[in-house]
């Protein structure tokens, strides 16, 4: 059995689900009373986000890499880190970490390979829905990407930030964000959207009928964090 080591407290909110979906998903697969075995190291969510508001990917980098080794030594086996943001610098961590890492962006890829998936919105913080991780690793699958427009982007990114982040879920926020989802659907013919923000399932993932594919990035994330355990 391998000890699973998790990056969390970025944000609370989602830390919180992936320990409730990581214990959930367990034991479905292995039906025989026991629990999984995890570490989790809760970090300091308002200094990642300075450092990635500053653009301090260096910084970044460091800090995490600094708070995977704390996982490592605490008996860790692989890591995950629970958010999609900070994979702005995960190839940088990969190369340096002293535990493999499992990838949020490359599990999302792969769970839209298996659905057929050509054309998909991304939504997210400012930074996910801006940023090339997600393009690095989807275009070369032969997969599109489309992300809001600039007033559209500025609205989910100050939602996610001041609400979602600090646990407020907002009817009103949810029909916002489905008005966002909608226009992209008809307008840029998207046949997925991929909830590049661990807090969004908290806010969308109990949508009835949405007419497309919803990618909850929390849940791929854990299913392959699970399988590892076991494997």
């Amino acid at each position: 059995m391998k000890i699973a080591g998790i990056i969390g407290g970025i944000g609370p909110e989602s830390t919180l689900e992936y320990y409730r979906l990581l214990v959930s998903t367990y034991r479905e697969r292995k039906p025989d009373g026991s629990y999984p075995p995890l570490i989790i190291n809760s970090i300091d969510m308002q200094r990642m986000r300075s450092l990635v508001e500053a653009n301090q990917l260096a910084g970044l980098t460091e800090y995490l890499l600094e708070e995977i080794r704390r996982l490592a030594g605490a008996g860790a086996d692989f890591g995950a880190l629970s958010a999609n943001t900070p994979h702005l610098v995960f190839d940088g961590l990969r190369r340096r970490s002293p535990v493999p890492l499992i990838s949020i962006v490359e599990v999302t890829c792969e769970a839209a390979k298996r659905l057929g998936l050509n054309r998909l919105g991304l939504l997210g913080t400012r930074m996910t829905m801006q940023g090339r991780f997600y393009p690095e690793v989807f275009t070369p699958a032969g997969m599109a990407l489309v992300v809001p427009d600039s007033a559209e982007q500025d609205y989910v990114h100050d939602k996610y930030m001041n609400e979602l982040v600090n646990g407020i879920v907002r009817a009103e926020t949810r029909q916002g964000m489905l008005a966002i989802v909608e226009r992209l659907k008809r307008q840029e013919r998207i046949e997925g959207l991929i909830l590049g923000g661990t807090e969004l399932p908290l806010l969308l993932g109990d949508v009835k009928d949405p007419g497309l594919v919803f990618l909850d990035t929390t849940r791929l994330h854990v299913e392959q964090i699970v399988a590892r355990m076991l494997g």
